[in-house]
């Protein structure tokens, strides 16, 4: 190791293995420090309940993974990351034992909302189709000092992305297709009427129009894998079970760069109250599953989607969502489930299936949801409870015991809600820097905010990077 190190990321999380990359592959000298015994962050894959049975701690679908910017730029096949898709995207279903599906197709999307609907969704995603590279890159990579590749095409998405969604769903007027998109939302753990998330809603679709929503083949552990792989290729070292209290216990560094929470970076960094307005948001409450045979679901489309959203209307939807917000757990939750076993044999002993469902709770909530969770469930499965073999529950607690970005049990890292969504952790132009010229933030709490893309990490890198050659110079 070099007496004085180019950079120092702490955190391997997607975003710090990203930054950690994106350094390494410019030449500069690079080393990552995680508290935990292995790589992930957010995206591991464990033993939870029984032998064989492989699940997602956390994130377990990619879709902004798979259409990433910065990870097409980067050989991780090489690596072992496949991405393995199911033949829907996602469905939503509905009590009558019908659905809504996201596929890969805008033609089926579109049916599946009926006539009424069908045409008002090919007008809102028709713009914007066949152009995801150019978008997803501009959009991610805001702000940026880089010039947009289409400032026109960024433009038109931000007339129709940037007010709430609520504006957006006044599009439909049946609820199939207000129902779907209200569910996309509420994947950042945000009420629709907030501004920037009418730009969630569509962010997502498209990614399934363009990319779909797969899954990594061995679960969300090869993500990490493939990026600490790529990392040690280029000479950066990694160092696992070295937990950072303050700034001291690490190597000497030109610039430290922190995949950690503005909370823990102001601590270990002694940056005072820089981040107090900061704002954690609800939490997650979630249940992997091992299931002795495939998810009933009445709807037959949910039987082929690797995403299943239960919340049948969309003002289901906001009640479950207001509800966390409001610091009450919901009465009736708002779930996002994932059946990832359902393409990737390899995760669960033959015959068997891994399966995992969370819902929406308070910040910090300590009750147990696995009742109102197991109802719903039921609802659109019936016979579910006669498949458990086990289950693993973590509420906010267990959550944020286990990753300590997740403060409060608040998977987002930051509330993603009001002017939150799109200015975090603070108002700057410049939301990687500190007050410590040479400490960077690149967790999720910046832009552009919460999945398993690695854009955080690479428009971080970005800031560090200049920072080097300058002080080089």
């Amino acid at each position: 190791m070099p007496s004085i190190l180019d950079a120092v990321v702490v955190g391997a999380g997607p975003n710090g293995l990203t930054a950690a990359v994106e350094l390494a592959r410019r030449g500069f000298s690079t080393a990552l420090f995680e508290a935990a015994p292995t790589v992930g962050g957010g995206a591991r894959t464990e033993e939870l309940t029984l032998p064989g049975f492989r699940h997602d701690p956390c994130s377990a679908v990619h879709p902004l993974g798979a259409g990433s910017p910065v990870f097409s730029t980067m050989p991780l096949d090489r690596y072992g990351l496949e991405w393995l898709h199911a033949p829907l995207p996602m469905a939503h279903p509905f009590d009558d034992g019908s659905a809504a599906v996201l596929s890969r197709s805008v033609a089926e999307t579109a049916a599946s909302f009926g006539a009424c609907d069908a045409g008002a969704y090919r007008r809102l995603v028709q713009p914007f189709l066949g152009r995801w590279d150019t978008l997803v890159r501009d959009f991610m990579s805001l702000p940026s000092t880089a010039l947009p590749r289409d400032p026109l095409l960024l433009a038109r998405f931000g007339l129709t992305g940037l007010p709430p969604a609520t504006w957006l769903m006044r599009r439909f007027r049946d609820e199939r297709a207000r129902a779907l998109f209200s569910g996309l939302v509420a994947h950042v753990i945000a009420p629709p009427d907030g501004p920037g998330t009418g730009a969630v809603g569509l962010v997502f679709a498209l990614a399934a129009h363009a990319v779909g929503w797969p899954l990594p083949r061995g679960g969300s552990q090869s993500v990490s894998d493939a990026l600490a792989a790529y990392l040690r290729e280029l000479g950066g070292q990694v160092h696992t079970d070295f937990e950072v209290k303050r700034l001291d216990d690490l190597p000497p560094a030109r610039a430290y760069v922190f995949d950690t929470s503005p909370t823990a970076l102001a601590r270990i960094a002694r940056l005072g109250r820089v981040y107090d307005g900061y704002r954690y948001g609800a939490a997650a409450f979630k249940i992997d599953y091992a299931l002795s045979g495939p998810v009933p679901w009445t709807a037959e489309e949910a039987r082929r989607a690797g995403t299943v959203q239960i919340g049948p209307t969309s003002a289901d939807i906001e009640t479950a969502l207001r509800a966390a917000a409001g610091g009450r757990p919901p009465a009736t939750p708002f779930l996002i489930t994932a059946q990832p076993s359902l393409v990737d044999p390899s995760r669960a002993p033959a015959g068997k299936h891994v399966f995992w469902a969370y819902g929406h709770v308070p910040h910090a909530w300590d009750g147990d949801l696995t009742d109102a969770v197991e109802r719903q469930l039921e609802r659109f499965a019936p016979g579910f409870r006669d498949l458990v073999l086990a289950r693993a529950v973590a509420g906010p607690p267990q959550l944020a015991a286990r990753n300590p970005n997740y403060v409060g049990g608040d998977i987002a890292c930051g509330a993603a809600s009001g002017l939150q969504l799109l200015l975090r952790p603070r108002l700057s132009l410049r939301p990687y820097a500190t007050p410590h010229p040479a400490v960077f933030l690149c967790s999720s709490a910046t832009p552009p905010g919460p999945g398993v893309h690695g854009m955080s990490g690479h428009n971080a890198a970005k800031a560090v990077w200049r920072h080097l050659r300058q002080t080089r110079r």
